[in-house]
């Protein structure tokens, strides 16, 4: 596709496996991934995910199963109220229990069309470790384990055939909401930099990084934190893909001119198009309208577009519903090969 597209993730699960017993789970994950699959080649998708079937939730898949952990950790608040919680470290080392490359090539077996996989960033994991620390096993020496767990998450779907791997940094605009100063969305970029220097500039290219307000249960966590306060910082990632949420601003050209003001000589934005959490399927002329709007700030050779989230990025998160996902996607599909007709490319 000239002007490419791509999910950002996760796809509400079918009913079947939302009520699975344990030992009907694994067939169940398998026939919805296959299915999702399915669907998402059928509508066109140049790039294909499992839409995060199997896992537990965007950001646990790497604990799963952990022995050393707690319930009380960080918590994230929610603007209508509920809230979702981390669980907290107790001992060290720190080691992944799953990884990402596992969900890649159960998805591989069945795709035909390049897949893509999300990783959760070594910035959002850092939480789970105790303010008040953990005897016989420091912040350092827990950072170290970490950054080494998050490259090897990254460079084994890298070596099976990903498409682009894409860390999910949900934290980078909430961190500003909690530390206005920046202090904390500083030290986020500087822990997600030093694994993401460990790659070559060829596989940064195929490293992206999304960012997004949060999206669960039909409300966001940090949509009153303003973009001009991130983006500067978040273009200092040593990423080649940037997938930024743009379809639940309020004003979106201003946002825009920051992004072609600081976006990287040698990467490439996919503008959100596509807003999970609006209830209302966006028509394919409206998705037209919006990458023609990003086209005024940004060059051609350097845009895609994407949805502003995953649609259900937490296993439980029934909002929205599968169908609703699927329509979404395919008016974006339609409405990115309309912008790249008018755009002539």
């Amino acid at each position: 596709m000239p002007l490419p597209t791509e999910p950002i993730g996760s796809i509400p699960r079918p009913q079947e496996l939302l009520t699975a017993s344990p030992s009907e789970l694994a067939a169940a994950q398998d026939r919805a991934v296959r299915e999702t699959l399915r669907r998402l080649e059928e509508l066109g998708s140049p790039v294909v995910t499992d839409g995060e079937q199997s896992k537990p939730s965007f950001a646990t898949y790497p604990i799963a199963g952990l022995a050393d952990l707690a319930p009380d950790g960080a918590v994230i608040p929610f603007a209508d109220g509920h809230q979702r919680q981390l669980p907290r470290l107790t001992a060290g080392p720190f080691r992944y229990t799953g990884h990402a490359v596992d969900y890649l090539r159960a998805a591989q077996r069945h795709a035909t069309a390049p897949v893509k996989q999300a990783v959760i960033a070594p910035s959002a994991l850092s939480l789970l470790y105790p303010a008040d620390g953990i005897d016989g096993y420091p912040r350092e020496m827990f950072l170290d384990d970490l950054v080494d767990e998050a490259e090897a998450d990254i460079r084994s779907c890298l070596d099976a055939g990903a498409h682009v791997v894409q860390l999910d940094f949900t934290e980078g605009r909430l961190s500003l909401k909690l530390d206005p100063s920046g202090g904390v969305l500083d030290s986020f970029i500087a822990l997600n930099n030093r694994v993401l220097e460990r790659f070559s500039a060829d596989e940064r290219a195929r490293i992206g990084v999304h960012v997004c307000p949060g999206g669960d249960l039909d409300s966001t966590h940090s949509l009153d934190v303003d973009y001009a306060g991130l983006l500067p910082k978040l273009f200092q990632l040593r990423a080649g893909n940037f997938y930024l949420q743009l379809a639940s601003e309020p004003d979106p050209d201003r946002i825009l001119a920051i992004v072609g003001e600081h976006l990287p000589a040698d990467a490439r934005v996919f503008v959100g198009v596509v807003d999970p959490i609006d209830p209302r399927v966006e028509t394919p002329e409206q998705i037209r309208d919006r990458v023609l709007a990003a086209a005024r700030h940004l060059p051609v050779d350097r845009l895609g577009t994407c949805d502003d989230c995953g649609f259900s990025p937490f296993a439980d998160d029934t909002s929205t519903s599968r169908d609703t996902a699927f329509a979404k996607i395919a008016a974006r599909v339609e409405g990115t090969a309309l912008a790249a007709a008018e755009l002539g490319v």
